[in-house]
């Protein structure tokens, strides 16, 4: 069994450690930045997010390199503390589907916007965007951006321009969650990339294009509010304001941002609390009374997250047994789990809570009921004396995991007095985030049961469908561990094909409360999106989202 660290990794005397050589090269930049403000951020990401248009790192990369940088035709609204975060406009002013051929969709752009590089966003703009991830003909079709997009927006096919500012995009089957997936396209500049192929070496256009693309990572050109100023792989990102941006309600409040990947939570709380950066996502637990005693701010909110195991279907799996994945989901102290976080989560009920339009009143009620689980694993045929070996794959960080190797000990520790012997695969972030995309029966699953990613659940398709439908089997989507089947299809295609809200969300009930019933999943937590920053960091909007706007945050 793999041995984690115990919880005392987060004590504050643990935390005047080294902090690497990505926060003490700040001390280098101080002088030439002395008269800029400049927001200084500790991110869990071990990593810079990609910057060639399509993040990783999870939506870590998304929150820091995606959308500073880049606009996608749709945007969350990130302005409320108080409120869901719905869609909004953004490269695009409107949208509609065609009344009489529901696949297909007419987005009017946004006139008059700008890329950094000074070239002009436009149809044929979206139109090369949308082939750099689906057009394997296109020269500039680049594989590796492919993963972290098509997976996200599965039904979308091809990009027609119409005019200047009117595209059409065509998806493979009617799809009401089409502008709520397009979040996740950025913009990145054709005009910008080209002269990077032009100016490329390489035998073959694809060797050109492979070189433009990595030419493009170190100096890209998008239409966000901060463009890239300096990049460092493994060390920093700076980003400087865009002083031109299309939309004046986020011109940027300070000159420079510096992102720093920094994965263990010790050191980004040594790293605030010693003023080496100003702001750090997910502090260390038992360092939040140190933090706030010293002056420092915390912010969060409930957020749409889940926290889960996801559990394997593949042939030989422990979790087949519908008793087993009951009891898992019966025998985890989520109480005790956030007193351990300090209160930074939520006690799930489901994907979504009560009262969320998507609820469905499910029959079974996720809740800490040992007794019950324990009748469930004797009913199954374990018992202390034969516990039921499980594997489960994580990671040390990473965007939205929250602390995951002490979290992840205390479900291994409540499952035990349920009859669960629990092995972990601890390995990086990114790989695991690539790995769920592969499949539990891939063999980068590593003989796992089940694997600890954490996602969002803001929109249909992110929280329910891609889990569940046998159309999002690995490799296309993140249904990892093969879950679904005809009646789950149908209860998909009832609301992917419902353009009425209220029906559509009728729908999605139905969907989620079998989800839960039949518990693909053993759910843990919701993340509250904990970040710790400096006093003198001000104008913080902490949303209802996994994502945060850095526009309107201005420092003293």
């Amino acid at each position: 069994m793999s041995k984690l660290s115990p919880l005392s990794r987060f004590a504050p005397k643990a935390l005047p450690l080294a902090l690497g050589a990505g926060v003490l090269s700040l001390a280098t930049a101080q002088g030439a930045m002395a008269q800029e403000k400049v927001l200084r951020i500790a991110m869990t990401a071990a990593d810079i997010p990609r910057t060639l248009g399509q993040p990783d790192q999870g939506f870590e990369g998304n929150r820091f390199t995606g959308i500073p940088m880049f606009d996608a035709l749709t945007h969350f609204d990130l302005s409320k503390a108080d409120a869901p975060s719905v869609l909004i406009q953004g490269l695009a002013t409107s949208w509609a589907v065609d009344a009489k051929d529901k696949t297909k969709w007419v987005f009017k752009l946004r006139p008059g916007v700008k890329f950094h590089d000074g070239s002009d966003f436009n149809a044929d703009a979206v139109v090369w965007n949308v082939q750099k991830v689906l057009d394997k003909d296109a020269v500039h079709f680049d594989a590796s951006q492919v993963g972290v997009t098509a997976s996200r927006m599965p039904t979308l096919r091809t990009a027609r321009k119409i005019d200047n500012l009117t595209v059409e995009l065509t998806t493979s089957e009617p799809d009401a969650f089409l502008p709520l997936n397009l979040t996740n396209l950025f913009m990145a500049s054709p005009a910008h990339w080209q002269k990077k192929f032009e100016a490329a070496a390489g035998a073959t256009p694809a060797d050109k294009a492979k070189a433009a693309w990595t030419a493009f990572a170190a100096d890209a050109s998008g239409t966000g509010p901060f463009k890239m100023a300096r990049f460092v792989p493994r060390e920093r990102l700076e980003l400087v304001a865009n002083k031109t941006y299309w939309d004046p309600k986020r011109t940027t409040k300070v000159d420079r941002v510096v992102l720093v990947p920094m994965p263990e939570a010790n050191a980004r709380t040594a790293a605030l609390l010693s003023g080496q950066v100003d702001w750090i996502e997910a502090p260390a637990p038992d360092a939040m009374p140190q933090i706030t005693s010293r002056g420092f701010k915390i912010y969060s909110n409930a957020q749409p997250h889940v926290w889960p195991w996801q559990l394997s279907f593949a042939e030989g799996s422990p979790w087949l047994d519908k008793r087993v994945r009951h009891a898992a989901n019966l025998c985890v102290d989520r109480e005790g789990m956030k007193t351990m976080l300090g209160g930074m989560m939520a006690v799930p009920k489901g994907t979504v809570p009560p009262g969320h339009p998507w609820w469905g009143n499910p029959k079974f009620d996720i809740k800490y009921d040992v007794k019950a689980a324990q009748a469930l694993m004797t009913q199954a045929g374990h018992s202390a004396a034969k516990p039921l070996k499980v594997k489960v794959q994580i990671s040390a960080s990473g965007s939205g995991q929250m602390q995951p190797l002490p979290m992840n000990e205390f479900v291994q520790q409540s499952l035990k007095q349920c009859f669960f012997d629990v092995e972990f695969d601890v390995i990086e972030w990114n790989t695991l985030f690539t790995n769920w995309r592969r499949g539990a029966k891939d063999p980068t699953a590593n003989g796992a049961h089940a694997i600890n990613v954490s996602y969002a659940a803001m929109d249909p398709f992110f929280g329910l469908v891609r889990f569940t439908s046998t159309k999002t089997f690995p490799p296309v989507s993140n249904n990892w561990g093969h879950f679904g089947n005809a009646e789950f299809d149908k209860l998909i295609a009832d609301a992917r094909n419902n353009f009425d809200d209220k029906a559509r969300d009728e729908a999605l009930a139905k969907l989620h409360a079998r989800i839960v019933e039949e518990a693909p999943f053993v759910w843990i937590a919701h993340d509250v999106g904990p970040r710790a920053m400096s006093a003198k960091v001000k104008g913080v909007v902490q949303p209802r989202s996994w994502f945060i706007d850095l526009a309107p945050v201005s420092v003293d």
